[in-house]
């Protein structure tokens, strides 16, 4: 290995691969050698953007390469397990964005590669990472707060199948596997394992085959509550917007930003590094590499997290 982890990033003409590009450009450690498209015109377009020496098209490209020492997948949710479990087997760490997998099956048989391989396994659950959520969390582990509800608003206007720069894509988002797994692990890893999980869902859309509105309701082992509201027919401000009610305060997060129950800013610039949560996302992933340990948002981390979005398939089945 060289002096810094030489990263990969498939699907880097997407909105998310060049998120972690522009995150991985201010971290030291990280040299991205070779950015992978589903085009070389595409490919080479971020490679010049970002000065990448190295641009290739597709997965299989990039596996044969000894330039590489970790693939972040920024890839369609179709492929993440089948692409996490060929990285692993060409024996580099790897990074894959939310959700690890579109079925349950397919996300035990990605851990159970990671389990099999001494390789970084990591899926970004960004949410982890996002400093509002970190102090929240900081303050769970220090005893000085405890979740009794949340309340979360995941609302788009998205009526065709684009993707989050207003582009065509060829494969369809998803309430459930997709924005609802980034709450559902939230929720455990603020509150608790989750022991119960009920979910409804609307119409399904007559083209995009995929409800459009979802309501999903959690209880944690420690008796917290979580009620989850996700809409594709929301025309307004659009996003995530996450309300912890708890035993000493309130607070609303909203990506990397946090407000009190009176939506008074809270300064959350000294929780980390930095501002930006995919930011901070690759350097936990880059870190556990140099240091060889488990990273947070391990595959084994956030499994049960598909667990349960296995559960809820059932009942809306």
């Amino acid at each position: 290995m060289s002096d810094k982890i030489r990263i990969a990033v498939v699907g880097a003409n997407g909105a998310f691969g060049m998120k972690h590009l522009d995150g991985l450009a201010n971290i030291d450690d990280a040299e991205v050698t070779v950015v992978a498209a589903t085009s070389q015109e595409k490919a080479d377009a971020v490679a010049s953007k970002y000065g990448v020496a190295n641009a290739v098209v597709g997965l299989e490209a990039v596996l044969e390469r000894d330039d590489v020492d970790a693939v972040i997948l920024a890839t369609p949710t179709g492929l993440h397990a089948s692409q996490t479990q060929a990285v692993l087997a060409a024996g580099k760490h790897v990074q894959v964005e939310i959700p690890l997998a579109d079925s349950l099956a397919d996300a035990e048989a990605t851990l159970a590669a990671a389990e099999a391989s001494d390789r970084v396994a990591m899926v970004g659950h960004t949410r982890r990472f996002n400093p509002s959520h970190q102090l929240v969390h900081d303050r769970i582990q220090a005893g000085e707060f405890n979740v009794q509800q949340m309340d979360v608003q995941t609302y788009f206007f998205r009526r065709t199948n684009t993707n989050a720069k207003g582009e065509k894509r060829s494969w369809t988002d998803h309430l459930l596997w997709h924005h609802a797994a980034h709450t559902v692990d939230l929720f455990a890893y603020q509150a608790g394992k989750i022991v119960q999980a009920n979910a409804i869902q609307g119409p399904i859309h007559p083209d995009l085959g995929i409800a459009m509105d979802m309501s999903i309701q959690l209880k944690s082992e420690s008796g917290a509550i979580c009620t989850l509201s996700l809409s594709f027919n929301n025309d307004g401000p659009f996003g995530t917007f996450f309300r912890y009610i708890g035993d000493t305060a309130t607070y609303v997060a909203r990506y990397d930003d946090l407000f009190d129950g009176k939506d008074e800013q809270i300064d959350v610039s000294d929780v980390a590094v930095s501002m930006n949560g995919i930011e901070l996302q690759d350097r936990e992933f880059i870190a556990a590499i140099r240091e060889g340990r488990e990273p947070n948002s391990s595959l084994r981390q956030v499994i049960d997290c598909y667990r349960v979005l296995g559960q809820l398939e059932e009942q809306l089945a």
